[in-house]
């Protein structure tokens, strides 16, 4: 019987620990990882500040890395500012930095020198560079703009490159989407299938509807 007890308040004990282990810390402080005060399979609720890198699991509250990244293999909501900051799963808020990585879906703002969103994105990218694999919603406005999926917003940039449908504006110097509906401006607007108005001095709609090529003006509906 005593020894069943014993087990049993092992067991408690063992479970106990493992509870308060897996609780989100509020404070998260580092130089490197692994050097830093909680470990990288834990979660913050709270400030996170590091020098060079700095890694956890899920994040909610405000990151800031000095002169590094800021890392997390789950999800975060809230603000990440740092040279680069890399999420794994969902982040909503804003991420600011020279490069900016998010491997699931985007809800907010991206900004930086190279934005980059793996999966549905809704908000803005404003950078040298914005790159969306999935579903895009919203504004990306920077040098080159690609969007790989489905597409509802704006593009604003020197290039702008759509390979999926594309409803709403682009401008820019160069402009394609594969399908387009809505208003394309630039020099030289290209797309395989026109649902809309082409602006530009060169402009092709691969649907050849009513017009395969034309210069300044080209439309189809």
């Amino acid at each position: 019987m005593g020894k069943r007890v014993l087990l049993g308040l092992l067991f408690v004990a063992v479970f106990a620990g493992a509870v308060h282990a897996a609780e989100a810390k509020f404070l998260q402080l580092a130089v490197f990882n692994p050097i830093q005060m909680v470990p990288e399979d834990q979660s913050i609720e709270g400030i996170r500040l590091d020098l060079f890198y700095t890694l956890n699991r899920d994040v909610t509250g405000f990151s800031l890395s000095f002169l590094g990244v800021n890392g997390a293999t789950g999800n975060v909501t809230g603000v990440e500012w740092g040279l680069g900051n890399w999420v794994d799963g969902d982040f909503h808020g804003w991420q600011g930095g020279l490069g900016n990585y998010t491997g699931a879906r985007f809800v907010g703002l991206q900004s930086g020198w190279v934005n980059v969103t793996k999966g549905d994105f809704t908000g803005a990218q404003l950078g040298l560079v914005n790159w969306t694999e999935g579903f895009m919603h919203g504004l990306q406005y920077g040098a080159v703009n690609l969007s790989k999926g489905e597409s509802v917003g704006a593009n604003l940039g020197a290039v702008n490159y759509a390979e999926g449908s594309f409803k709403g504006f682009q401008g820019g110097i160069f402009n394609y989407a594969k399908e387009m509906h809505g208003l394309q401006l630039g020099l030289v607007n290209w797309t395989d299938n026109l649902d809309g108005l082409q602006i530009g001095l060169g402009n092709y709609n691969g649907n050849k509807e009513p017009l395969e090529f034309m210069v300044l003006v080209n439309w189809s509906f």
